[in-house]
């Protein structure tokens, strides 16, 4: 679509090329040719962004840009809403193979010695290594790419929409998720399991990684390889998970969190900081390493005894 075109479809003011061609969306990560980026603020404005063919930024940034294709707008977030809905893929048009006993869509990409259980949804574009084993009721999104010697427990959902929204003062617009997944090999991943797809680029799951029942992974997360992750874990968007990490049951993470190599977090922690250091880390409130939290709750537990203690000293 000509730069032109997009203008018009959304109602925005442009500057540059009218017939620059325009045939997707890319990220900061990833600058690309015939893409439009999306550029929220100047401190995000380097050389290497300009590999992009296009930006889609505030009327206010205009200056930062004096010859580059735009299309500029009053309220970009929002904008960049409608932006993502424009470059959807259509739907999967699926069909019942009777072999597989599931329902699979356009230009699927098999392997050998796979295993598929029944009822399960593979949409288009998926690319399906060797020697993986997919169980019951599993749904494999759009443009999945599995590698070699996975297995994915029953009911679980790859490439799911990610929970990317603007509130407009009124109500809330949804953000369409257009990158996908990525499980790289020898990865298991438990059953009634939900990972999101990339709001842009993909959702990763890096080699070897193990994941228990019930964990929630958000959009745009990266897992590092050989990584263990227990039952009914939520990470939400952005985060970026070192190599080797354990984390414990029912903990949650929030959105862009970084964690190093070689951490272990205890279950039920909540994770609001980044863990910069390789270590074992406990809590609530706040996490911290876990020699420090066993002090802190060592006091906790004689609060009381001390509140007691300072009142009478009072009197």
């Amino acid at each position: 679509m000509i730069l032109l075109k997009l203008a018009e479809l959304l109602k925005l003011d442009f500057h540059g090329n009218p017939n620059c061609e325009i045939n997707g969306v890319c990220s900061l990560k990833k600058p690309l040719s015939g893409k439009i980026l999306y550029i929220s603020s100047h401190k995000l404005i380097s050389n290497e962004i300009y590999s992009a063919d296009a930006f889609l930024i505030d009327k206010k940034l205009q200056k930062y840009f004096p010859n580059q294709n735009l299309l500029l707008s009053s309220n970009p977030q929002l904008s960049f809403t409608e932006l993502t809905k424009v470059f959807l893929c259509p739907k999967s048009d699926l069909r019942f193979d009777k072999d597989k006993q599931a329902f699979i869509g356009k230009n699927v990409t098999f392997g050998l010695n796979i295993e598929i259980g029944k009822g399960t949804v593979i949409e288009d574009n998926v690319i399906i290594g060797n020697n993986v084993k997919i169980s019951h009721n599993v749904t494999i999104c759009s443009r999945v790419i599995i590698g070699d010697n996975v297995i994915i427990g029953p009911g679980t959902v790859i490439g799911s929409e990610g929970f990317g929204n603007v509130f407009t003062g009124k109500n809330w617009e949804h953000i369409t998720h257009l990158g996908s997944v990525e499980i790289m090999n020898n990865s298991c991943i438990g059953a009634n399991c939900t990972i999101d797809r990339g709001t842009i680029d993909n959702t990763v799951i890096s080699s070897g990684v193990i994941i228990d029942n019930q964990v929630h992974i958000a959009h745009n997360v990266f897992i590092g390889s050989n990584t263990a992750i227990a039952a009914k874990v939520g990470i939400a968007g952005s985060c970026n998970i070192g190599k080797r990490n354990m984390i414990g049951g029912m903990v949650g993470i929030v959105d862009h969190i970084n964690t190093a190599d070689d951490v272990t977090v205890s279950a039920t922690s909540t994770v609001n900081t980044n863990l910069n250091e390789p270590g074992v880390y406990t809590g609530i409130m706040p996490i911290s390493k876990h020699f420090r939290w066993k002090r802190i709750a060592l006091w906790i537990t004689k609060l009381d005894k001390i509140t007691k203690f300072l009142k009478l000293k009072k009197i």
